[in-house]
């Protein structure tokens, strides 16, 4: 494998409820924010870094000890944010 290749990914079929199990929130971690389970790293983090253009592979690069289900899982936290409040924009 040269420098700068990723392997190629399996994606495992996870529910929407299966990939939030892998957020937690705990007022002793993070002063309660959202963060991937085990992790010190904000589902805000991850969410800011793909609205940045930052790929899937280069946020696994910085972060080895994620995997691509805790990336979905973000997603998938920040999907049912949006269902349960809006932010004014623009």
């Amino acid at each position: 494998m040269k420098s700068g290749d990723f392997p190629a990914y399996t994606f495992a079929t996870m529910t929407h409820e299966e990939l939030l199990q892998r957020i937690s929130i705990d007022p002793a971690v993070c002063g309660g924010k959202p963060c991937i389970r085990g992790h010190r790293i904000w589902v805000s983090l991850v969410v800011d870094l793909l609205a940045s253009g930052m790929s899937v592979d280069e946020i696994l690069a910085e972060y080895p000890q994620l995997e691509v289900e805790d990336i979905r899982a973000c997603l998938a936290y920040a999907s049912e944010m949006t269902r349960e409040r809006t932010v004014q924009v623009g």
